[in-house]
């Protein structure tokens, strides 16, 4: 009788699965253990939702946008907003190199990605209380130590939901799964851009920020609580690799493999492209003096970039990724350029800048240069290494590009110093080098 039960309530969750995944038969799988296979209609649903959720939850509390503008908002100095990427960016990545293998080591990992998620929602919602009760450098400060937190436990989510994704889905749906909750996730995002654009908000003030990363914050604790009720069978726990231990054993590829050298100070020349991001929020943030529909147009169009060039540079990379590299920093440069000049040599031009629009139109182009570099060096480096080599050029370049992330907030610095036009100059130099580097990189 309580197997008849169980039964019916699986039932709903089996025609959802069918209708989304186009499987007709919930348990045609073959690289899953037996007991995963037949939770798979379950296991998909707890993967899309849980999934849609962190991603909606990155997104209303993204440190190149939302947390950029709130800095500014709160009149925090333009440093804190040059670490905002670097601390978002290496924070994820380096501990992947450190926790892998004390993951693997666990026979059941479902509970590191709760973990994760959890610790998520309390750093997003200590930023929510910051931005109510302080102001200036002290909210910059409080704001740039929870984002460490958060970072790292994004960290902590990535690796576990590789490993557990791959013990619990089958080979053929993992991809169907990601791709409706990063599409679920992108029409979220223009949504929200197109409320803020349109509704009448200026009068929301700081009350709106505390408000989106309240809901951040009430999304990774949906997603914790949704995530552990995967069914998860014990894994094998040998074969765990540490990356950052690779990775020093295999530092010397940097000189001793002179292609493997030349992609990599490429792509340390191009993180100019994510770090330029929070400049261009905070020269339209002081452009239109805090206008809330401007941070809804910036939404959109960080949206749109990334869900209209992707597809565009991912055909392009399997012809050339390196051209790919070349185009994308060469875009990102002419950006630069035309901002940074514009605004010290045709002041009457640089009015255009006052129009939330303009300021829109170039982080959507910034954005599509961004996504070429992400796609473009991704690309690269599965084309240019073999079986062999993959795993140490991944750990290698990681772990130097999360180190050179953390020394590209001093860029922050600069812009206090010299102004933000004149930051956003020098990262245009740095992504010229980089498309310069590029182009004189080998095919593969």
């Amino acid at each position: 009788m309580a197997e008849t039960d169980r039964a019916k309530r699986r039932r709903p969750l089996v025609s959802l699965y069918e209708t989304i995944a186009g499987d007709e038969d919930a348990r045609a799988c073959k690289d899953i253990p037996e007991g995963a296979c037949r939770a798979q209609p379950r296991n998909f649903v707890v993967h899309l939702v849980a999934n849609t959720l962190s991603k909606i939850g990155d997104e209303l509390a993204s440190a190149r946008l939302v947390l950029a503008w709130l800095l500014s908002a709160l009149g925090a100095p333009a440093t804190f907003a040059g670490f905002l990427v670097p601390i978002r960016e290496s924070g994820s990545l380096l501990p992947q190199l450190f926790v892998a293998a004390s993951i693997r080591r666990r026979a059941i990992r479902k509970g590191f990605w709760v973990l994760g998620s959890a610790l998520s929602g309390i750093a997003v919602a200590g930023m929510a209380i910051t931005a109510l009760t302080l102001e200036g450098a002290a909210a910059g400060w409080a704001i740039i130590a929870l984002l460490i937190v958060f970072a790292l436990s994004r960290g902590i989510n990535s690796v576990a939901s590789k490993d557990v994704l791959g013990k619990t889905i089958a080979k053929q749906r993992r991809g169907t799964v990601m791709g409706y909750a990063a599409s679920a996730a992108g029409f979220f995002t223009l949504a929200l851009g197109g409320y803020l654009t349109l509704a009448s908000l200026d009068d929301a003030g700081i009350g709106l920020f505390a408000a989106l990363l309240a809901a951040s914050a009430g999304a990774w604790w949906i997603a914790a609580a949704v995530f552990a009720r995967l069914h998860e069978d014990p894994g094998a726990t040998e074969g765990g690799i540490n990356g950052f231990g690779e990775a020093l054993r295999s530092l010397r590829l940097l000189w001793s493999d002179r292609a493997f050298g030349h992609f990599v100070l490429t792509r340390a020349l191009l993180m100019s492209t994510a770090l330029a991001l929070p400049f261009y929020v905070l020269l339209a943030e002081d452009a239109t003096e805090g206008a809330l529909a401007t941070l809804g147009l910036l939404i959109l169009a960080s949206g749109l970039a990334s869900a209209l060039s992707a597809p565009v540079w991912g055909r392009m990379s399997d012809r050339s990724s390196r051209g790919v590299l070349v185009l994308s920093g060469g875009l990102a440069t002419l950006l630069g350029f035309v901002v940074a000049l514009g605004s010290w040599f045709a002041p009457a031009a640089s009015g255009l800048l006052d129009t939330g629009w303009v300021h829109a139109v170039l982080f959507f182009l910034l954005g599509i240069s961004h996504a070429g570099v992400r796609l473009g060096r991704k690309t690269y480096l599965v084309d240019m290494a073999t079986q062999e080599t993959r795993a140490a050029f991944t750990a290698v370049s990681n772990t130097v590009i999360g180190v050179l992330l953390l020394v590209g907030g001093l860029f922050g610095l600069l812009a206090q110093l010299a102004g933000t036009e004149f930051a956003i100059f020098v990262l245009a130099l740095m992504s010229l080098a980089g498309a310069l580097s590029a182009w004189r990189m080998k095919e593969v």
